[in-house]
């Protein structure tokens, strides 16, 4: 029979999908369960994460997928795996899984504040080898598993991640790969494997690191329990895949180095391709491996801009929400009609939400909007609406920034996908305050795109990865910026800084409280 389908299987923060594509990238099912990850009442912050539930939810949407559209699982040629960065699990010698976080745990910020007394100067330290801080990585959650579930942490023979964790199911083999690997803040970015030394200085175990896979080989094929729980033909291949993000790239076309892309979503990704694992002097921004061999990425991120769209759709548009549940529309499309009429920056009102990215010392100003007067003609909800889409495009344009202090690369343009994309206006906006074209792909679900694309080239259906792009990415409209808005929008980013700057320095005194801070971060005063 022809081998001519990849399927992803997608392990998200808030669910689980399987995706089937063909050989072209065209999708031909989804099928998706819904999960949480539960609190533990006795530690604040935690978020559990349920294994055996979960992998119940997940071999039952490839059991789905293929019942859905009647497919011979013969078919399939090779599956990969990607999923949600940053959470964890705990294996014993048996190789049975004894503890596992998501990725918005965060019970670890007493030991997160403990590290920085100790030594100042080590985050900074490790995240020249690393590209990671304390705030999203594993370090502090290994010490927190040390601190409070020390029978745990003697049992443990191995750590992994989620995306490993679901091959480690289909295959009985365990390999993490580079991409999702390198968010533990464990791995040296220079070899894309684990650093034990690292764990060592912070004294924690060094025996823990098993083998690596880079991201596109393959692994191993599903073995007779993977077959039997999923309704996978056992023998098939299945590859090594790639955290969320970086997959979502390859989904996007965005693999080579110099090539960058946003995703727009309830955080704000920007995404910038390197061809050295070299880290920004300051520590400033993240660097990943990218799922790409011989890519790493300069990652930025913008908190809460879908978070802060949906607050401020179901607080203040009642009106446009009434005429959409009318007409069968979307909320959005009648609130994005309206500002529309109001011209590029807003009549010089801006806002304050996320902060441009600073990795050792993450925090957020308190939520504001400022510079307006009482002015109904001006100033209406609309003006405030159109504001928060001009703020993310301006966060963006920092990060960029920042980026290209650090790297010296620029993108002659970038590729814009997510939700948000889906805006004609946020597109235009975005585009003239970059001051460069930006790019819409066709795809919905870049991140499983890029995942089969991985499968794909593991199975040695595409010759390397540009070769994946040419036949599966596709594109439906590019925006060119206009360049008197970039006029307007460049100095409104100019005096945005200042306004922001003053607005933490509000937070950092305890005069108002933070939008966010990340864990062991405390600057009040």
């Amino acid at each position: 029979m022809t081998k001519d389908r990849l399927l992803a299987i997608d392990a998200g923060t808030g669910s689980v999908r399987a995706v089937l594509f063909d050989l072209s990238g065209k999708q031909l099912a989804v099928e998706q369960e819904e999960w949480s990850h539960k609190s533990d009442p006795r530690f604040p912050g935690s978020m559990d994460f349920d294994w055996e539930h979960n992998w119940d939810l997940a071999r039952g949407c490839v059991r789905r997928v293929l019942e859905k559209t009647g497919e011979d699982a013969a078919r399939i040629a090779a599956v990969s795996t990607t999923c949600m960065r940053e959470g964890i699990l705990l294996y014993d010698k048996d190789g049975k899984e004894i503890w596992a976080c998501a990725n918005v745990d965060s019970r670890a910020g007493d030991e997160v504040a403990e590290l920085i007394r100790k030594d100042p100067a080590l985050e900074k330290e490790l995240y020249a080898l690393s590209g990671e801080a304390y705030a999203l990585g594993a370090l502090p959650r290994l010490l927190w598993v040390k601190n409070k579930l020390p029978e745990v942490y003697e049992k443990t023979a191995r750590i992994g991640m989620f995306n490993d964790w679901l091959i480690y199911k289909l295959t009985g083999v365990m390999k993490v790969e580079p991409s999702n690997g390198s968010t533990t803040g464990i791995f040296q970015l220079k070899t894309r494997g684990w650093d034990p030394s690292i764990a060592s200085r912070l004294g924690l175990r060094d025996d823990i690191f098993g083998e690596t896979s880079e991201c596109g080989e393959a692994v191993a094929a599903v073995n007779t329990q993977g077959a039997a729980d999923t309704g996978l033909c056992e023998g098939t291949l299945v590859v090594s895949g790639g955290g969320d993000c970086q997959c979502g790239c390859i989904g996007v076309g965005v693999v080579n180095p110099m090539e960058a892309a946003i995703f727009g979503g309830s955080f704000w990704q920007y995404e910038y391709n390197t061809a050295s694992p070299d880290t920004d002097p300051l520590a400033r921004v993240r660097v990943n491996a990218h799922a790409v061999k011989g890519v790493w990425q300069y990652e930025a991120l913008a908190f809460n801009p879908g978070l802060v769209m949906r607050w401020y759709r179901d607080a203040f548009c009642t009106e446009e929400k009434l005429c959409a549940q009318k007409e069968g529309g979307d909320a959005y499309d009648y609130m994005n009609m309206e500002a529309e009429k109001i011209p590029a920056g807003c009549f010089g009102m801006q806002c304050a939400f996320s902060d441009v990215m600073n990795f050792t010392s993450w925090r957020h100003a308190a939520p504001t909007f400022t510079n307006f007067s009482i002015d109904p003609d001006k100033f209406n909800r609309f003006t405030f609406y159109r504001a928060i889409m001009e703020n993310t495009a301006i966060v963006t344009k920092g990060h960029m920034a920042l980026v290209h202090e650090a790297t010296g690369g620029m993108p002659k343009e970038v590729v814009f996908a997510g939700g948000a994309s889906k805006s004609d206006l946020w597109c235009r906006i975005l585009a003239s305050v970059l001051g460069i074209p930006v790019r819409v792909p066709e795809v919905k679900e870049a991140t499983a795109l890029g995942c089969a694309m991985l499968a794909g080239l593991g199975a040695g259906i595409y010759t390397d990865i540009n070769d994946a792009v040419d036949k599966c990415v596709r594109f439906s409209k590019t925006y060119e910026p206009d360049m008197a808005d970039f006029k307007t929008y460049s100095a409104l980013y100019e005096n945005w800084l200042n306004v922001y700057r003053a607005q933490l320095g509000l937070a950092d005194k305890g005069c108002t409280t933070y939008m966010w801070s990340a864990p062991g971060v405390n600057v009040t005063g």
